[in-house]
């Protein structure tokens, strides 16, 4: 609780002190604005929900209700603060497509967690915000039920392009949105104006063609989703789309004309490392649970196990044409977890089907779970 004995910053200078703050704390981006206005967003959300957009995702189904406005969330909120650190790449990550051999890792996953980077940033510019303005505060990065996206519209840091992601005219589409939650008002900053205009290059450049309409993403057919949220094997329709991205998908993103204004991100924590610079798939079709874990410590790509991930490597290998994979590929085909052995025939069928016969010949009567003996059932003997 605030001190009630404490000098607390007048209340005409609040918006100007919490602006202050923020940018002291090094966020590349930051807006104010009042929660406690109609919310649009959440019909679009119910209506994203009604339509099983949301894949998957349970929680978003589950947490409907508190999703639907910050007051749900927080009935004694009358403010936020919205930021956002920019994590531009050096690079054009289509560019990084082009090579093959090599696993494409989405440009936000290729530093440190953002997470843990925003959230501790986040604590402290809370403990500001309730030291200057006796005010009680909540902290919410995206692992939390508050849609973040139209508060930073509302906000004016940018607005959700016809991708769903948020549009900075200062950062494009490379934006990692923070917000701070208050019980005091603050004065609002203008709220931002969609500016896609007819552009549609995001929408046209999607491999799976994931997006139903503007500003609509079906997560069924999304990329990122299938690589990153989804569990099992990963359906034939969408295997060869998927490429070499082997963690997330940049495309709708490094499309958009905005990012002509983008800059490389000035917090060193988000560059990418050796690890996750566009690996070779023979490095990362070795690695056993260990090594998943020692190489991608501190990243969001440990959350997703290695399971996940070696068989998104395994459909990067079927797609690369790169002969010399094969040797891994097999060894694949001996892996612990199912969706790897599934993924393994997959990849093996792709790269050296005659090699795939004759491995069936041996392997499909052993084989025990549906899944894999599925994807040996496509290999002709």
């Amino acid at each position: 609780m605030p001190d009630p004995t404490a000098d607390f910053i007048d209340p005409t200078q609040a918006a100007a002190f919490a602006r202050q703050a923020a940018l002291k704390l090094q966020f590349d981006a930051v807006g104010l604005a009042d929660v406690r206005q109609g919310w649009p967003a959440s019909a679009r959300l119910a209506e994203w929900l009604e339509a099983g957009h949301h894949a998957s995702m349970e929680w978003m189904q589950t947490h409907a209700a508190r999703r639907s406005h910050p007051l749900a969330l927080w009935p004694e909120a009358k403010s936020a603060v919205l930021v956002g650190l920019n994590y531009g790449p050096d690079d054009n990550p289509l560019e990084r497509l082009k090579a093959t051999s090599n696993g494409v890792i989405s440009a936000y996953a290729q530093g440190r967690d953002y997470h843990d980077v925003l959230k501790g940033r986040l604590k402290l510019l809370g403990a500001e915000l309730a030291r200057g303005l006796g005010a009680q505060v909540k902290v919410f990065v995206d692992t939390a039920p508050l849609m973040e996206k139209p508060l930073a519209e509302r906000a004016g840091l940018g607005w959700q392009g016809k991708h769903t992601n948020l549009v900075s005219r200062s950062f494009g589409s490379w934006l990692l949105l923070g917000s701070v939650l208050l019980d005091v008002e603050l004065t609002p900053d203008a709220a931002e104006q969609d500016h896609c205009g007819t552009c549609r290059a995001c929408l046209d450049i999607c491999p799976t063609d994931a997006f139903p309409a503007p500003y609509q993403l079906d997560a069924r057919r999304c990329i990122a989703y299938l690589t990153i949220e989804h569990n099992g094997p990963i359906d034939r329709q969408f295997r060869t789309a998927i490429g070499s991205r082997v963690y997330g998908c940049d495309d709708c993103l490094a499309v958009c004309p905005w990012n002509k204004f983008a800059s490389l991100a000035a917090e060193q924590k988000f560059h990418a490392s050796p690890a996750t610079d566009t690996p070779a798939l023979a490095e990362l079709l070795t690695l056993d649970d260990a090594a998943f874990r020692q190489r991608f410590a501190g990243t969001p790509i440990k959350r997703t196990g290695r399971d996940r991930f070696l068989r998104n490597v395994l459909i990067a290998a079927g797609n690369s044409g790169d002969q010399a994979l094969v040797p891994d590929v097999l060894a694949r085909l001996d892996d612990a977890a199912p969706v790897v052995r599934g993924m393994a025939v997959w990849a093996l069928l792709r790269l050296a089907p005659e090699r795939a016969a004759a491995e069936k010949a041996q392997r499909h009567h052993c084989e025990t779970d549906a899944d894999v003996r599925g994807e040996w059932a496509d290999v002709k003997d």
